[in-house]
């Protein structure tokens, strides 16, 4: 073919959502994806539906007052949020914006796949700092970074390993950083974190003009399905973001169902300590079973199995489909002995408890 893409771009392995089919199954239980087994709000769904009859107008292209709304629930300045097609564009719209080819990009070990796809699609070096633990190493990360890293990309919570990092550490790790150098702090699991040290790091983008907090909807909000998240930062970055979007890339069903679901605050602490009962749960369950569990304060938890044929991660997760249960192989994060499972309801969770225990005893 004579037109080829720029340099890079057929290097890029798309990213792969978590599956949703077993075969011969027709209803399986899907938990390869961290999605909110409650579902979402009722307000945010009767929300949505209410928005159909309006599918011929534009949406604000501003989103102004989901961002609101946001704002409000957070004690955030409205003026300094922008929306996106989930958290997902952000960090993509980020990169457009900011990065340039043979620029440096650094994560933590096993961070977020979409780092890496946001550098590479820009041509970027792409750098993985090693972890203690499974948990991210602020002086590693130093470290990789350097003088010339432009931005620092950091999940906390981190997917798939759920493990975290203390605010303190958060701001040593901003102030570490040189002055030139973006920190992204991906926060898509925080409303599940009940731990006294971790806290958001909205009070540090207001501190820097370099740091961006990213959520999301698709999570404890369980509105996946629209694709809906949002950033905070100092107003020269959502400036910069705002041009490089799309005119109307939030649309407007997603929109009301977001002013809902934020709002709804009951919905999100049922989800919670929903989550909250399943997770302690499942990490007694599989640790009493003699599988080592990271611990996590995500909606999942990272299973590690043995190398010994029979009892590997890809040998549970046959086992488990063939069962009609779906979770999460991780090999792709550079984790091939392990699998991520998402905490479901109680039966499912007891489902995926008494299966494994089926599994490791045969």
């Amino acid at each position: 073919m004579s037109l080829q893409p720029r340099p890079g771009i057929l290097d890029i392995k798309p990213y792969k959502p978590g599956a949703a089919d077993a075969p011969g199954i027709a209803n399986p239980v899907k938990l390869s994806s961290n999605e909110n087994p409650l579902g979402c709000s009722p307000k945010a769904a009767e929300a949505f539906k209410s928005a159909s009859a309006k599918l011929n107008l534009y949406p604000d292209g501003g989103a102004t007052k989901l961002r609101e709304a946001i704002a409000k629930a957070n004690d955030l300045d409205a003026s300094r949020i922008v929306c996106g097609t989930g958290s997902d564009e952000l960090l993509q719209l980020l990169g457009r914006a900011y990065l340039a080819p043979g620029d440096k990009v650094v994560q933590s070990q096993y961070g977020f796949l979409v780092y890496r796809l946001v550098a590479m699609q820009s041509g970027a070096e792409f750098i993985s700092a090693p972890e203690t633990d499974y948990t991210a190493n602020v002086d590693a990360i130093l470290e990789a970074a350097g003088d010339d890293a432009r931005i620092v990309f950091l999940a906390n919570p981190n997917n798939p390993t759920g493990t975290y990092i203390s605010h303190d550490e958060i701001r040593r790790l901003r102030e570490g950083l040189h002055a030139t150098t973006m920190l992204v702090v991906d926060e898509a699991y925080a409303e599940y974190v009940d731990e006294p040290d971790y806290q958001t790091a909205f009070d540090l983008a207001d501190e820097y003009d370099n740091l961006v907090v990213t959520r999301t909807f698709s999570k404890i909000h369980g509105l996946a399905a629209v694709r809906l998240g949002w950033a905070y930062a100092d107003a020269a970055i959502i400036d910069v973001l705002n041009r490089v979007r799309g005119p109307f890339n939030v649309n407007l069903p997603a929109i009301e169902a977001g002013i809902a679901a934020i709002n709804d605050v009951g919905f999100q602490q049922r989800s919670a300590d929903e989550n909250r009962q399943g997770l302690a749960y499942l990490r007694q369950q599989l640790a009493g079973m003699g599988l080592e569990v990271t611990p996590s304060v995500g909606n999942f938890v990272l299973v590690h199995f043995s190398q010994t044929p029979g009892k590997t991660a890809v040998d549970a997760d046959a086992f488990l489909t063939k069962r009609g249960l779906i979770v999460r192989p991780v090999a792709a994060y550079g984790l091939p002995d392990a699998l991520r499972i998402t905490i479901g309801l109680e039966d499912q969770n007891r489902q995926i408890a008494d299966a494994l225990r089926e599994f490791l005893a045969a």
